[in-house]
């Protein structure tokens, strides 16, 4: 197990008891997010934690594979979607180049909270950008620390003392970049506030 996943091992229980930090936020994300759901689709969800998300969207399509390296975030997702008797989540303790997806076979993938925590976001954008169906649609929510100024500073202080694993600094327009770069197209894009993460809904382009 890296650094990485034993950090977020630790931090799992704290984690699943943590509040969300801004309600009206993630509700709207959830909204828009179902908007591209139909019951037939198959979804995936990269970094999913404790699986809160990945349970309040699986009723809305066919099939949710939710993933993450920490086994033990994993297992906490499997017991709380067990609690809630929600039964078509395929909870997988691994990273995204290990998840053995095929490619074009995915309606829509998730990747909240998770971009800027990854060694390299091009390969993991490319990866999903394979995954996916000539159409679908790739969402994120993604800490984007080149656009923060002062709390980039104070994240990078806590790494330096060990307390964090890997967090990237890129700008949202970087991340805007990626996509594109990657073969998709924005679809929709939202800024909740100031030091917030930017939301964004990119579809995969379809040949022509």
């Amino acid at each position: 197990m890296n650094k990485a996943a034993k950090f977020w091992d630790k931090m799992s229980e704290r984690y699943s008891k943590q509040a969300v930090a801004d309600e009206e936020s993630y509700q709207k994300k959830l909204e828009i997010t179902r908007k591209y759901f139909r019951p037939e689709m198959e979804v995936m969800e990269f970094g999913c934690g404790t699986g809160s998300t990945a349970i309040v969207h699986a009723p809305f399509v066919k099939h949710y594979i939710a993933s993450d390296f920490s086994p033990n975030m994993i297992e906490k997702g499997r017991r709380k979607a067990a609690l809630e008797s929600i039964d078509n989540i395929s909870f997988q303790c691994s990273t995204l180049e290990g998840i053995g997806v095929a490619d074009e076979s995915l309606d829509v993938i998730l990747g909240m909270s998770i971009l800027h925590l990854l060694e390299n976001k091009e390969q993991a954008i490319d990866s999903v950008c394979k995954m996916l169906k000539p159409g679908g649609v790739f969402i994120s929510s993604t800490a984007c620390i080149g656009d923060m100024g002062v709390l980039f500073k104070m994240m990078m202080g806590l790494m330096k003392l060990g307390t964090m694993p890997l967090v990237k600094s890129f700008t949202s327009e970087q991340l805007v970049e990626s996509l594109i770069a990657a073969g998709f197209r924005i679809d929709y894009q939202w800024t909740p506030g100031k030091n917030k993460g930017v939301f964004i809904v990119a579809k995969k382009e379809e040949p022509i």
